[in-house]
């Protein structure tokens, strides 16, 4: 059966569009279109207006616009009012062309060679963007670039221009609020932003879709908690509970009654039940199944689009030739002296990072003691620890938004350090580096309140003390995951609700300030603007004054540049990261991403098209080293998840009480709940006769509130209550944890392993249709090279009979 040269639709595609991820009005992908309505220019450079001539910074402009011009660059001055000079650029046909023909000879780009006519003004301006930023000047004997010319304030800024058809199509069906709930058209993105913002919101509406089967499961885990806590044995015997606990902290802390805490224990036992522990199978094994699939619509889309094998290194190196015909290849290098002192300074980096959280750790034991210690408030000295807890999240997000500045500075030094070869090479590095910086930020606390938590405090007689003077948290009888739980849930719901506030608000102000800028320019030019340049045709010029508005209207918007799509990308992998990781003890992470998420791709789309300047569009293959980031992600999910139950969660306690310690051990009982007495069996009692006891607490700390004194309390822990020895339930319980923890990892992986394998990264129709067009080009090849033979042939043939014709007329002389 013969095939059509015409574009077919991928079956992966059907399947978003069917379930409203993506909307392409059910037509095939086209290819690129040539978009150059009327005639606008490539790029913008922006500077202050000079008044002496013979500044140096008037010479180093005039310098870097006269090597434009030597580049065949059509430069354009504009001037207004506000001392502000544009300088418009435009390229000349022959450039492009030749660009054209590098990526048709190529070794990785010659697939996405197909585009023919006008060249998409998407291509214009990544060329040009690519030219500005590799010229240079030479200054007292140093080549200055661009980047250089801006920092000592020769030029302003640098923009590309938003085109007002193609912005107002897609402010229409995908920058608005209205569009929460539709299909987002990520090829009319890639046309106008490019194909790295288009599959970064592909991505985004991928894994915004998957997070809805995750987000049920954990809202039917938290209800099956929340349905049968009021019936649990364990509820009730904490809240029934006649025992007297240890004080939780020295000097004024009073010893307290276990019933006191019942409403955490509720709280404890909604996060913390069996439904936890195959939720975070499910989770883990999510990841894997998100994963693979966005591989198999990564497929199909950059299979459309034509840039299945594209490569960025290469297409540099074109580029690198367009710009300047007698470049040098930058060659590959690598240095172990360099390497040492990056390993050197990212450990160092990481070291900081650690530290800060034991300062957290530190100022969450010390406001414990100060808020039981000094608060008139009953409320907060009984919950000192709980309060302490969450304002120690609160502390933790603000280092996090601090600490992201600084990481972001010190992953790009390191990144200039290791000297890459190529700006792909240098992204790769420095996304790395960031994401291992902001991850240690973030999860370095989550982590200590997961593992180290109440497990390294210590006991009545011994307990551990930071300088000998604040002892450490304690967990609570019910469990230390609530403690995570809470952590979690202040800094995801901090971080996403102030992150889209300020995200949002912070450029519609500015543009609001800055509009009335531009209104002037649109009195002035208001006839001209209504009856000639709105309608005006393809290739026509605007006139002065609306081209001047246009840059206005641009230059008025927030600025861009390349870590813009970055910033974005992190914020949702460590979302992402916060989904996956540690999801044990918050079963409604999912939920809350989802609702994050749905507002997160408008506001991204209405950023980018209405408020932003526009991104220079940049042409890849994939989402380059976050598939590798999200991979690592997948197995840290297995690994915390894992532990966390295996350590934090009481969920092993209960199986080893219920199974060898509990009133169903010996399998005789009956009438009785098997988990009955398991809160008073996981504690430990202190004698206050005991000397070293005595040490630890005063005598106004044993009498409890309502005035009985005690000569015993209990605490959390399996020890013997004469020499505080760690007893044989213990070590089996340790036992215990580790097993299920070995088997909980290797049956996950092993799912992880079969999900992988199940789902191929590319459909068939991908692969199908890949072979069809490597054997349709070789064929057209092979056909325009017979052409060209038999060409040469019959002129061959035609000077031979022309020849022919001469030598006998000649003779016939």
């Amino acid at each position: 059966m013969n095939r059509t040269l015409s574009p077919r639709r991928q079956g992966s595609i059907d399947f978003l569009e069917t379930f409203g991820v993506v909307n392409e009005n059910g037509i095939e992908i086209p290819p690129m279109p040539p978009v150059h309505p009327p005639l606008t220019f490539d790029y913008v450079l922006v500077a202050k207006i000079s008044e002496d001539e013979n500044s140096h910074i008037f010479r180093k402009q005039s310098a870097f616009i006269d090597k434009l011009k030597k580049k065949k660059l059509k430069v354009y001055k504009l001037g207004d009012d506000d001392d502000r000079v544009f300088y418009c650029i435009r390229a000349p046909h022959n450039i492009f062309e030749t660009y054209r023909y590098l990526l048709k000879v190529s070794d990785a780009c010659n697939w996405s060679c197909e585009q023919q006519g006008t060249i998409p003004q998407s291509t214009r301006i990544r060329i040009v963007d690519f030219i500005l930023n590799h010229t240079c000047i030479e200054s007292d004997g140093v080549s200055e670039y661009l980047p250089d010319l801006m920092k000592k304030n020769v030029f302003e800024t640098h923009f590309c221009l938003h085109e007002k058809r193609e912005q107002k199509e897609l402010k229409q069906s995908w920058a608005r609020w209205s569009a929460c709930f539709k299909g987002q058209p990520i090829t009319n993105v890639r046309n106008y932003l490019g194909e790295k913002v288009a599959l970064y919101f592909l991505w985004l509406g991928w894994y915004t879709f998957l997070l809805i089967p995750a987000s049920l499961i954990g809202v039917i885990v938290f209800l099956y908690g929340l349905a049968f806590y009021n019936s649990s044995p364990l509820i009730k015997e904490v809240c029934q509970s006649n025992v007297i606990m240890c004080p939780l902290c020295d000097k004024t802390c009073r010893v307290w009654e276990l019933s006191d805490t019942c409403m955490y224990a509720k709280v404890s036992l909604l996060f913390d039940n069996e439904g936890t522990v195959a939720f975070a199978m499910f989770m883990a094994v999510w990841a894997t199944v998100f994963l693979e699939f966005w591989k198999r619509h990564r497929s199909s889309y950059v299979c459309a689009w034509k840039v299945f094998d594209w490569c960025e290194e290469e297409e540099e190196l074109i580029l690198e030739i367009v710009n300047n015909a007698q470049c040098e290849p930058k060659m590959h290098r690598h240095s172990y002296l360099r390497s040492t002192i990056v390993l050197v300074l990212v450990t160092l980096m990481l070291l900081v990072i650690i530290g800060l959280t034991h300062v957290l750790v530190v100022c969450r034991v010390i406001a414990t003691v100060l808020l039981a210690e000094n608060s008139s408030w009953n409320v907060i000295t009984e919950n000192s620890q709980t309060v302490a807890v969450m304002l120690g999240a609160v502390l933790h997000y603000i280092t996090i938004t601090v600490m992201t500045r600084v990481n972001c500075t010190v992953a790009m030094k390191l990144s200039e350090i290791e000297n890459k070869h190529s700006h792909a090479a240098i992204e790769r590095s420095f996304t790395v580096k960031m994401f291992t910086f902001q991850f240690f930020t973030m999860f370095s606390s989550l982590i200590y309140t997961a593992f180290f938590l109440g497990r390294i405090n210590g006991h009545p007689g011994g307990y551990v003390r930071i300088s000998g003077i604040w002892r450490l948290e304690e967990c609570h009888p019910s469990g230390c995951l609530t403690d995570l739980f809470i952590q979690m849930s202040v800094i995801m719901v901090l971080k996403q609700t102030f992150n889209n506030i300020f995200e949002y608000s912070g450029p519609w102000f500015n543009r609001w300030l800055k509009r009335k800028k531009t209104h002037k320019f649109r009195r002035r030019c208001f006839k001209c603007y209504k009856k000639e340049c709105m309608y005006a045709k393809e290739g026509s010029e605007l006139c002065e004054n609306c081209k001047l508005e246009e840059i206005h209207r641009n230059y008025s918007l927030i600025k861009t540049d390349r870590f813009s799509l970055f910033n974005e990308f992190l914020e949702m992998v460590i979302q992402f990261s916060f989904t996956t990781i540690f999801v044990a003890a918050f079963p409604l992470a999912p939920l809350l991403a989802l609702l994050n998420n749905i507002i997160e791709i408008r506001l991204d789309a209405i950023k980018m098209v209405s408020l932003e300047r526009r991104l220079v569009p940049t042409k890849v293959s994939d989402i380059g080293v976050w598939t590798d980031v999200l991979e690592v992600i997948g197995v840290l999910a297995v690994i915390a998840n894992g532990l966390v139950i295996g350590i934090s969660s009481d969920f092993i306690p209960r199986l080893v009480y219920q199974y060898f310690y509990g009133p169903c051990a010996s399998g005789s009982a009956t009438g009785i709940d098997c988990m009955a007495g398991y809160i008073n069996n996981t504690l430990s009692i202190a004698n206050i006769s005991d000397e070293r006891v005595r040490d630890d607490f005063r005598s106004v700390q044993m009498v409890t509130y309502s005035g009985i004194n005690v000569t015993h309390c209990s605490y959390r822990d399996y020890r013997s209550n004469e020499d505080f020895s760690l007893t044989n339930q213990f070590w089996v319980i340790l036992a215990a944890r580790l097993v299920f923890i070995i088997l909980f990892e290797h049956v996950v992986v092993m799912f992880k392993c079969v999900a992988s394998w199940f789902v191929p990264s590319s459909p068939l129709d991908v692969r199908n249709e890949r072979l069809y067009d490597k054997l349709r080009r070789l064929k057209e090849e092979l056909r325009a090279q017979k052409d060209t033979l038999t060409k040469l042939k019959e002129n061959g043939n035609a000077k031979r009979t022309s020849k022919q014709k001469k030598a006998n007329k000649r003779n016939s002389m």
